[in-house]
């Protein structure tokens, strides 16, 4: 499964990079971290996962990346995180969430520090959403580093919570992404 998913991946790249002269302009996504929490009255989870890929591509103004939902580690048991794999994320059905979009702000590379808001899908237990999602971007000697932060609803991406748990999950669930990106 994980490398059918970096095949994907890969062939995402490929095809979202193929006309693109400027090759310096498209930066991958490398060493980032994606994680979820949430607080709810009786339980509070969190997770994250550090197989998160992607690119930003400067020229044509695009961002992209995705993550395999079974990467995610944590939880506050075993148990819960099966709950989470299968109950509530049918992995297997749904085995990534992504996000696919263009810069809505103009991307200034002689910036040190910028914040930019990327515009997309944003696809979570395959049900795809449009989203404006403020990224902030810092210059590094690779190249940049990124940092985002945001809310996602349960109900936007039909996740359903039992009744029986659901003093235990929240509806709102926080999620951040922070990396670095480097040149391709």
């Amino acid at each position: 499964m994980s490398s059918l998913f970096s095949y994907c991946i890969a062939l995402s790249i490929i095809a979202f990079t193929h006309a693109t002269p400027a090759v310096d302009a498209v930066y991958e996504i490398r060493k980032a971290t994606i994680s979820f929490k949430s607080t709810a009255p009786e339980e509070n989870i969190s997770a994250k996962s550090t197989a998160l890929s992607g690119i930003l591509n400067i020229e044509e103004n695009r961002f992209a990346f995705s993550v395999l939902i079974s990467s995610f580690q944590g939880f506050n048991s075993e148990l819960q995180r099966t709950h989470f794999m299968e109950d509530f994320m049918e992995n297997e059905k749904f085995p990534n969430a992504s996000f696919n979009g263009k810069l809505v702000d103009k991307f200034d590379a002689t910036l040190a520090t910028q914040k930019v808001r990327a515009k997309g899908q944003l696809e979570i237990h395959g049900v795809k959403k449009e989203r404006i999602i403020e990224v902030e971007i810092t210059k590094s000697s690779k190249g940049y580093n990124f940092n985002c932060s945001f809310n996602c609803l349960l109900k936007d991406h039909g996740i359903r919570v039992p009744k029986v748990v659901f003093q235990k999950i929240a509806q709102t669930i926080k999620i951040d992404v922070n990396g670095e990106m480097v040149k391709q």
